[in-house]
């Protein structure tokens, strides 16, 4: 079982001490190896403020601490993670163990926090660095959750209108079931049924259609609001991304909050291709050389290299030829367009490292 107690001074100035964090809504657990992969101890710290420099406290009391792995640094170590991003301590992203793993080892905070400190010594491939915390970029990912938040109320709002109008009595139905969606909403938010006879399924039809739209008018007013916070915070962040075809405020946005506030922690722009997933992974075996499609990754970044791959693909000249060229290879449309979401993934890789427009060089592989 492993000391708690402090280790001596003569060991501090010469033990290189890394730590590991298993991170929680209320607690964290922390464990501590020497340089030689020595257990040094492990202790539990609940997840406030105090609790974030204690656990800080502890790990330097070991020697010196040149590296802490954390398990969830964009979740329940998000607060954990600037701290010891403000002390200047390296810290590396590490993802939580294998089935394997654990059904050897079995499952408990101070076997997970060890493994994220082993993990974070051996600097294995599933480990990188984390994002920076509390920046510019911060404040858009706050803003962008509540609107798409927003935007799917919305669109529930509607879908609900139409189920509803489906199973109405018929002469609502007749009334209503011929207009677009934007005379629909603007006709039933000024209807005024008798709320007396709510008894009655017309009636009450229109009472739910008239509260669906009103919310729909309400969410709309909610998501323009904050479009005109975003708007200038992601022109202010990187004009760059903005000026490229195809990218909008909301497709930037997403592709910012995706890189983080320090894109430079991603080593290349195959790195970022794979944090999109939209780098093909090879499914080769034998004389058989193929590629399968990439499901992982962050899929609103992926969603948002399809918006511009579509965009460019009615309006870009370029993307037009190279997609009819393509074609006539035999490629199919998917097939296109996965390419084509790898080659933008190379596009937006330098203008998130170069945010001016004119530092961002014309991309070759822009099709």
């Amino acid at each position: 079982m492993p000391t708690m107690t402090q280790p001596s001074t003569g060991e501090q100035t010469c033990t290189l001490v890394t730590g590991g964090v298993d991170t929680h809504q209320d607690t964290h657990t922390a464990v501590a190896l020497d340089q030689t992969g020595r257990l040094l101890g492990h202790r539990q710290f609940p997840a406030t403020a105090p609790g974030y420099a204690s656990l800080l406290a502890w790990l330097r009391g070991f020697g010196l601490l040149v590296a802490a792995g954390i398990e969830g640094t964009g979740a329940y170590g998000a607060g954990l993670a600037a701290v010891l991003q403000a002390a200047g301590i390296e810290l590396v992203e590490v993802d939580r163990p294998d089935r394997r793993t654990r059904r050897r080892q079995g499952k408990s905070d101070p076997v997970d926090a060890e493994a994220a400190a082993r993990a974070a010594q051996a600097r294995r491939a599933t480990t990188g660095t984390p994002k920076t915390r509390g920046r510019r970029v911060d404040a858009l990912r706050a803003l962008r959750v509540a609107r798409r938040s927003a935007v799917a109320a919305r669109a529930q709002a509607q879908t609900q209108m139409k189920s509803l109008i489906v199973t109405a009595p018929e002469p609502l139905r007749a009334t209503v079931r011929a207009l677009g969606d934007r005379e629909l909403i603007a006709h039933c938010t000024t209807r005024r049924p008798d709320r007396t006879r709510v008894e009655d399924p017309t009636v009450a039809a229109m009472l739910a259609l008239r509260s669906l739209a009103r919310r729909h008018q309400e969410l709309c007013a909610e998501i323009t609001e904050l479009d005109t916070l975003i708007t200038p915070l992601v022109a202010a962040l990187n004009p760059a991304l903005l000026a490229l075809t195809g990218v909008g405020p909301d497709v930037a946005g997403q592709l910012l909050v995706t890189a983080g506030d320090n894109p430079e922690r991603l080593r290349s722009e195959a790195a970022f291709a794979m944090l999109c997933g939209a780098a093909p992974l090879p499914a080769s075996s034998g004389r058989t050389v193929r590629h399968r499609l990439n499901r992982g990754g962050d899929r609103q970044a992926n969603a948002a290299l399809y918006r511009i791959v579509l965009c460019r693909l009615r309006w870009d000249p370029r993307t037009r030829a190279y997609a009819a060229r393509r074609t006539a290879e035999g490629m199919t449309r998917k097939e296109i367009i996965r390419c084509l979401k790898r080659y933008v993934a190379r596009e937006v890789y330098t203008a998130l490292l170069n945010p001016h427009p004119s530092s961002v060089p014309d991309s070759p592989c822009a099709a």
